[in-house]
């Protein structure tokens, strides 16, 4: 009776569902276990996290149903507009935005009062618009004056994410230049495409534009100083002290974890349930729960990228392509964070780390994935 109830509304690349189904069980168990602290500070309950967490993980796998349905060539016929809308909500949110941790990146919904964060949609809008571009092309010879839009668009859209979230900023345009190296753009002109972003960063940074940049070169600098070993006493040290408690998290896991609940540090990390959730994770689950986690991830850039290896649609593929890539590169830079292989970000950890609408766009982002695989699918039953 289930397994014909999940054939008939689970369509697409199962694995993908079986992947989405491990990460969020394993996200409502150790996102319950690390805001123990913010619990007990609140005075709401033990239970009320849990209650609210497990809501935004349901209506995230709804997103996530919803969209999988969804025919996903009709996004490239409204990218466009998502790009032009995603400037502005930028733009906006660096003048009036929500400030939450000193960081402004939220904008709040009129009437209904929630807040979500406009790099989410342009993260989403971005890569969707590069996809149609560039599917467009797969059999035409690039010229310089066709690619202007397509680079002018992303240098935009990561210029105004940066003026409050250089990380993220980096990490899009990461993905659009692995997307266009994969969509068969001439070196020279990727060449290009990254000059432009230094000249933009150099702007951001001569100019003193931005509530992050300061921050973020700070964190830099202070991570290349800490490998140098010339580290200055007192540099930074909300981030020294979140890294240390990183570190003390891992120690404790060991090989095979404290068990689930008994985490120590979820006391003293104050983004346990967020950008250092993976460190709960390795502290209660051990190594091996790290291994495994890291596994899931893994699993989940193979099963996107099987869309560039076997579908017949040059679109689709580089759609599944580009959102895979956002979603794992992100991955990996949380837990590179929280293990001491990079600075400091403030990235989430995907489908795992707490979040109200961040965690509701990632479901739409896999739905859209899970879209296209259903469409390869269905061209292989043909």
């Amino acid at each position: 009776m289930i397994t014909n109830w999940l054939k008939k509304n689970l369509e697409g690349d199962y694995q993908i569902w079986t992947i989405v189904a491990f990460l969020s069980m394993c996200s409502i168990i150790v996102v319950f276990s690390a805001t123990g602290k913010l619990a007990i500070l609140s005075g709401q309950g033990t239970f009320s996290f849990l209650v609210k967490h497990t809501a935004i993980v349901v209506v995230s796998l709804g997103a996530m149903w919803y969209f999988h349905k969804f025919d996903y060539h009709k996004f490239a016929t409204v990218s466009n507009f998502g790009v032009l809308l995603s400037i502005a909500l930028l733009l906006y949110t660096y003048k009036y935005g929500v400030s939450i941790n000193d960081a402004r990146r939220w904008v709040r919904v009129p009437l209904i009062g929630m807040t979500f964060m406009p790099s989410d949609l342009a993260k989403l809008s971005l890569i969707t618009n590069l996809a149609g571009m560039l599917a467009k092309r797969q059999h035409v010879e690039y010229t310089f004056v066709e690619l202007v839009p397509m680079i002018a668009k992303i240098l935009i859209v990561c210029t105004c994410i940066a003026l409050t979230n250089v990380s993220t900023s980096a990490l899009l345009f990461s993905t659009c230049f692995l997307l266009m190296f994969f969509g068969r753009v001439p070196v020279q002109y990727l060449v290009y495409t990254m000059m432009g972003l230094f000249m933009m960063g150099t702007i951001l940074v001569m100019t003193g534009t931005g509530s992050r940049i300061e921050t973020a070169r700070n964190r830099i600098v202070n991570y290349v100083d800490g490998i140098k070993g010339k580290k200055k006493p007192g540099a930074d040290k909300d981030s020294d002290y979140q890294i240390e408690r990183s570190f003390f998290a891992i120690a404790n896991g060991g090989l095979t974890g404290k068990g689930p609940g008994k985490s120590q540090q979820r006391y003293f990390l104050s983004q346990a349930d967020s950008d250092f959730v993976y460190s709960i994770i390795i502290e209660e689950w051990g190594m091996l729960g790290g291994i495994f986690v890291l596994g899931l991830y893994l699993w989940f850039l193979y099963r996107g990228m099987k869309a560039v290896d076997s579908s017949g649609r040059a679109f689709g593929g580089l759609l599944s392509a580009g959102l895979t890539f956002s979603l794992v590169i992100q991955a990996m830079v949380n837990m590179s964070v929280a293990t001491g292989l990079g600075p400091v970000t403030g990235q989430p950890l995907p489908l795992l780390s707490w979040g109200g609408s961040s965690l509701v766009f990632t479901g739409i982002t896999v739905g859209i994935i899970i879209s296209v695989s259903r469409d390869k699918v269905k061209d292989a039953a043909l």
